[in-house]
């Protein structure tokens, strides 16, 4: 058992909740399950982020450069409202969090994809 491992696979999957709420949601029906999960993630939605990006990062290419790419790209949706306030680079982030808006939902269900599959694999 991997503790970093699962650790990853549980911020990329909250990420991806919180990124793909929206249609989640629809597939959901009535239940509102994927509701009340990301009701409870949202105040954590920061720290999400900042684990997602800081993980991309660091094991680049380490758990796969895709696995990377996402969870950098999920960081960057999720940190949209905190990048401006980095200094020297916080305009970049901002340009580059924007342009990832369209593929918000696909960024979130790949993020809970590669969560789940790497939570399955970690066991």
């Amino acid at each position: 058992m991997n503790i970093i491992g699962i650790i990853i696979s549980a911020a990329s999957i909250s990420g991806g909740i919180l990124l793909a709420m929206s249609t989640l949601d629809k597939w959901d029906g009535e239940k509102d399950y994927f509701k009340k999960i990301g009701s409870y993630l949202t105040p954590y939605n920061t720290i999400i982020g900042g684990a997602l990006l800081a993980i991309g990062v660091i094991y680049f290419g380490a758990r796969g450069i895709l696995n990377s790419i996402i969870a950098i790209a999920a960081g960057l949706l999720l940190l949209i409202n905190v990048l401006g306030k980095v200094p020297a680079v916080g305009e970049f982030l901002v340009k580059a969090s924007k342009a990832l808006i369209p593929f918000q939902v696909g960024i979130g269900l790949a993020s809970l994809v590669v969560g789940v599959l790497g939570l399955i694999s970690a066991f």
